[in-house]
């Protein structure tokens, strides 16, 4: 079973930064693809970025050249830096695997930015 725990959301004014963490249970988190999601207030969950085991990234076209991804596996922590953020950002952001497992989605952290 994986325990996925977000946390480091926040409000933040446009233009602003913040840095999410992820912790993992289990030892699924160093063999796998991780990502971040996001679900905006009346819209459906939707990809953000990942990284492989191996370091490889995919990101949204939204996101791309603002927000970065970063792991440990050492310590089953996965982060997302969000700078530049912008209004269109506000949502409650959840890590899971790649592809997702129905089963590990955790509490989220909400992320607010101010226009």
């Amino acid at each position: 079973q994986v325990q996925l725990v977000e946390s480091g959301g926040g409000f933040v004014q446009a233009g602003g930064s913040l840095r999410l963490s992820c912790v993992a249970s289990g030892s699924i988190f160093k063999f796998s693809t991780m990502g971040w999601y996001r679900q905006a207030p009346g819209k459906q969950r939707e990809f953000v970025v990942s990284m492989s085991s191996g370091g490889g990234t995919n990101a949204a076209n939204s996101v791309k050249g603002r927000f970065a991804i970063s792991r440990d596996n050492a310590k089953n922590t996965m982060y997302l830096q969000m700078n530049r953020l912008k209004p269109e950002d506000t949502a409650v952001y959840y890590c899971n695997t790649v592809p997702a497992r129905r089963d590990a989605w955790g509490q989220g952290t909400q992320v607010t930015v101010s226009s």
